[in-house]
């Protein structure tokens, strides 16, 4: 198995086909079949129904990973616009004075750019990195349609994610939690929306409160805040319900934000945790996942969409 990292992977394979221009789609498809051994685990994640499935999440992960992978060398270039992104290796030798002046002509990446999905492996980068989460997203096409139209959009939250907080902790020590039932992982879920306004922050923060009453640590995240009115709101929210909220930075995930932690629950609600399953697949495996590491103290990484972890 390679020890590259997936960003080092796209770094050489841009270099070694200098100065041709590669969507993330091409290089999710090269890397891939270059080093098939890397990805035999991810592969076998049950979501991913079909091939294409697979390579979406690879696209995914490459486009939240664009500053990892331009770190790499000088001479890596890309462009925004026209969609899509397209990335290069420019042959033609860059000191960091011109790469300096590069940067600062490139057109910054838009919000508006984005949808709310393709802030998912965003979300999950920074997760995974600066908080050593495993996670998971949470299709709402895999739920059922018991609650009525739009009912399920206050039930599940976009993403969750498991902190096997007993993971390094000594055996016996593990074995002491287990049989004394206290708490060896801790769970974690995040609802997303793109900007938070005076028209919509009641609504987005009461949706995470309902979709994550469950969990050990429950957030709401967006890239924006429009003004300090709703930076207030949320303060007077936060303190009242218990749910952080996350600034995420979509140019350096790193760079995100905690700026309202969560209340911390000593216990997972498992009585709202059982009727999620019912109603949706993508976090039945979740839970299944999670039974797995409770029962033998590690994690899969296929079971996971990892990030920088």
């Amino acid at each position: 198995m390679s020890k590259l990292s997936q960003s080092k992977k796209v770094a050489e394979y841009l270099e070694n086909n200098a100065n041709q221009r590669f969507t993330a789609k091409d290089l999710a498809k090269a890397i891939t079949e270059l080093y098939p051994e890397d990805y035999i685990e991810k592969r076998k994640n049950p979501r991913f129904i079909s091939d294409q499935d697979f390579i979406a999440q690879i696209v995914a992960e490459i486009g939240a990973q664009k500053q990892g992978i331009i770190k790499h060398s000088l001479n890596i270039k890309w462009q925004d616009k026209p969609r899509p992104r397209v990335y290069w290796y420019d042959d033609i030798q860059t000191d960091i004075d011109d790469q300096k002046v590069i940067e600062q002509e490139e057109t910054p990446l838009s919000v508006n750019d984005l949808s709310e999905h393709e802030l998912y492996p965003i979300l999950i980068d920074y997760l995974s990195s600066e908080h050593q989460l495993y996670c998971l997203r949470i299709d709402e096409k895999r739920s059922g349609n018991n609650l009525g139209s739009g009912g399920n959009q206050w039930l599940h939250p976009d993403i969750v994610a498991i902190e096997p907080v007993a993971q390094r902790w000594h055996q016996h020590v593990k074995t002491c939690v287990l049989q004394g039932g206290g708490q060896s992982v801790r769970l974690w879920s995040f609802e997303v929306k793109k900007v938070l306004t005076m028209g919509n922050v009641r609504k987005s923060f009461f949706q995470a409160v309902s979709n994550s009453s469950w969990a050990s640590e429950g957030y709401l995240v967006a890239t924006s805040i429009s003004d300090s009115r709703v930076e207030q709101e949320l303060r007077m929210l936060s303190a009242l319900h218990g749910i952080g909220v996350i600034l995420l930075s979509i140019e350096n995930p790193s760079e995100s934000e905690l700026i309202l932690p969560a209340m911390k629950r000593a216990e997972i609600d498992w009585q709202s945790v059982n009727r999620i399953v019912e109603e949706n697949a993508d976090f039945k495996d979740f839970i299944d996942s999670v039974s797995n590491y409770y029962q033998t103290g590690s994690i899969r990484a296929r079971d996971w969409d990892i990030g920088s972890i």
